[in-house]
């Protein structure tokens, strides 16, 4: 049996550069794949994350009904054997699992699409829960105490005090999760998603170029990550706001500019001593 092999350039550089003018394209629109793949995931994976962390953080009071208190403790330990699931089992096993199960079990026919971003949406809700659990519980405790001292429910404390705070904590981990998905997404090529692995693999394959293919393909992931890392500080700047902050100097209750001087009388304890103020 005989094999031809597609004529290469000798040298190293030469190889890549001929790979590059060869299948170029084919790579970019892998790693537009998978940017669009984890950028969706993250978002969604967030969304998921933030719903299962408020619901995890729900107090439940002694005045609460009976069956307040055991829908609370039903869907709570749903949510907790989702979270330790899809936390303790690879990426790459899910994807089968799910992709291939749902397909041989619940007879569904689902693209490649429709399963990468339902599997990396999910995984990375699985992450987010905790962390926003974490981030909410990071706020101090006196944050809620003082809006339930003015009147707020739970609601309103979480939406207008506490998850704001908490998202400026979790915000390095949103980071994190986006950098991961960008390079996990390389296991959803085990069910058929075109992305830059698969490529990548089919273009090394082609001409037994590994070497030189996986260089190039380890410079895109890194240009990848290294951008978004930058984006995410810049955000995560922009968030903390100015370093330095004027006081306010309008507010009518401060009263900065002629304050009122109300007149002072003796001061007379329970015990009928005046401290001889006039």
């Amino acid at each position: 049996m005989t094999y031809f092999l597609l004529a290469l350039p000798t040298g190293f550089f030469e190889r890549i550069i001929y790979i590059l003018q060869k299948y170029g394209t084919s790579l970019l629109r892998g790693a537009g794949t998978t940017l669009a793949i984890a950028i969706v995931g993250t978002l969604i994976g967030c969304l998921i994350g933030f719903i299962v962390g408020l619901i995890q953080t729900v107090p439940v009071n002694q005045n609460d009904s009976v069956v307040k208190k055991v829908i609370l403790w039903i869907v709570k330990a749903i949510l907790k054997i989702y979270v330790e699931v899809f936390r303790g089992t690879p990426m790459m096993v899910q994807a089968m699992f799910l992709h291939y199960g749902a397909m041989m079990v619940l007879n569904l026919h689902v693209g490649w699409w429709t399963s990468a971003f339902f599997i990396v949406s999910i995984n990375t809700g699985a992450y987010m829960a905790e962390t926003v659990r974490g981030g909410i519980f990071s706020v101090p405790l006196s944050q809620t105490e003082g809006a339930k001292a003015i009147g707020m429910t739970h609601t309103q404390t979480m939406v207008n005090v506490i998850l704001p705070q908490a998202l400026r904590n979790i915000m390095p981990q949103i980071g994190n999760n986006l950098i991961i998905n960008i390079k996990d997404t390389c296991v959803l090529s085990c069910i058929g998603v075109v992305e830059l692995f698969f490529t990548s693999k089919s273009v090394a394959g082609t001409y037994y170029a590994f070497f030189e293919t996986f260089t190039i393909t380890m410079a895109m992931y890194l240009i990848m990550t290294v951008f978004f890392s930058w984006l995410l500080r810049v955000v995560e700047k922009r968030m903390d706001g100015p370093a330095e902050y004027d006081l306010a100097t309008t507010d009518t209750l401060a009263y900065t500019s002629g304050t009122l001087t109300a007149p002072v009388k003796d001061f007379v304890d329970d015990r009928g001593l005046s401290d001889g103020r006039k």
